[in-house]
C-alpha cells in the first residue's frame, strides 16, 4: 500500500510523521506533496517518506490520499487532482466544513472519508473523528482507522453532522484547556508565584488530574466529591464557579464552535 499525503503544514506532517515512525509502511511508501519550494526543501531532509512538488508525480501512485490543506484550496486542488485519480483509490479528507458529496464532486471518485483530528496529535495523544462513504468497505475502514491511530486514538462516527459536533468537544477542545490552564497561570502569577513555579503548579495539576480520570470509571463529579469536602477550600472555588455559571458557559462555548463548524461547511458549499 502506498499514503500521499497532500499538504506539508502542521496536520499533514504530523500524519505523516506518525505513520512514518509506526513502520506501518515502508518508508518509501509513504510520499508528501507540497508546492512551497522551502517546504519542500525542509521536507527532503527527512529521510523518511518520498517528497514531491507536483500532482502527476504522485497521486497516480497511491492507494490512500490524505487531502490536509485549507478548505479555501480545496476546489482548485481537486480540480488539479481529477484526471489523475483512479477507482479504488481512497481519499481522507483533514479539511474543516468540507463535506463528503462534496469531495466525491469535485475528484469524480466515491470512497471519501472525512476526519477531524485535533492538535495533540502532534504528540501523539490526539483523538480523530471521521466518517465515511458507504462505498468505503469494512476492510478499508479497519486500514483507515490504523492509519488514524498513529496519532493516538480515532472514534468512527455515523454521520457527518457527528463531525460537526466532535468539531465543538474534539476538535476545538484543546483551546478550552489552554484557556482555563491560562486563567490559573495568571491566578498564580497574581498569588505571587514564579512564572516557572505557576506553569510546574498548572501543568501538573492538569497532568495529574488527567491521569486519574482514565485510571478508573469514574465521572467527573465523583472526582470533585473525593477533592472537595464540605467548607473547604476546593468546594469553595466549585461553589464560586456554580454561582458564576461557568458549566453553563463551556457549553455554550462548545456549542458556539459546533455550530461554526456547520456555518463553515455552508459556505463553502456556498463558494
Amino acid at each position: 500500500m502506498k499514503v500521499l499525503v497532500i499538504g506539508g503544514g502542521n496536520m499533514g506532517l504530523t500524519y505523516a510523521e506518525a505513520i512514518a515512525k509506526s513502520k506501518f509502511l515502508k518508508d518509501k511508501d509513504l510520499m508528501i506533496l507540497d508546492n512551497a519550494k522551502d517546504k519542500t526543501e525542509e521536507l527532503r531532509k527527512r529521510s523518511h517518506f518520498a517528497v514531491f512538488e507536483k500532482l502527476d508525480d504522485c497521486v497516480p501512485k497511491a492507494d490512500v490520499i490524505f487531502i490536509a490543506v485549507k478548505p479555501y484550496h480545496a476546489n482548485a486542488l481537486m480540480a488539479d487532482m481529477k484526471e489523475l485519480t483512479s477507482e479504488g483509490q481512497i481519499f481522507i479528507s483533514l479539511m474543516a466544513g468540507v463535506t463528503i458529496e462534496a469531495i466525491q464532486e469535485g475528484l469524480g471518485r466515491r470512497k471519501v472519508v472525512r476526519a477531524m483530528p485535533n492538535l495533540p496529535a502532534q504528540v501523539g495523544k490526539g483523538l480523530t473523528s471521521f466518517t465515511a462513504s458507504d462505498e468505503v468497505s469494512r476492510l478499508e475502514l479497519s486500514t483507515i482507522e490504523n492509519l488514524l491511530d498513529t496519532t493516538g486514538r480515532s472514534v468512527r462516527l455515523d454521520t457527518e453532522a457527528d463531525i460537526d459536533a466532535s468539531t465543538g468537544i474534539s476538535g476545538s477542545g484543546p483551546a478550552y484547556i489552554f484557556y482555563f490552564m491560562q486563567s490559573m497561570l495568571e491566578a498564580a502569577l497574581k498569588m505571587g508565584f514564579s512564572r516557572h513555579d505557576s506553569r510546574v503548579l498548572v501543568e501538573q495539576t492538569f497532568a495529574g488530574a488527567v491521569e486519574l480520570f482514565s485510571s478508573a470509571d469514574l465521572d467527573p463529579e465523583t472526582w470533585m466529591d473525593r477533592v472537595a469536602s464540605k467548607g473547604g477550600t476546593t468546594r469553595a472555588a466549585l461553589d464560586s464557579m456554580e454561582d458564576n455559571n461557568v458549566k453553563e458557559l463551556i457549553k455554550e462555548a462548545a456549542y458556539a464552535a459546533f455550530n461554526r463548524a456547520v456555518e463553515l461547511g455552508k459556505e463553502f458549499r456556498n463558494a
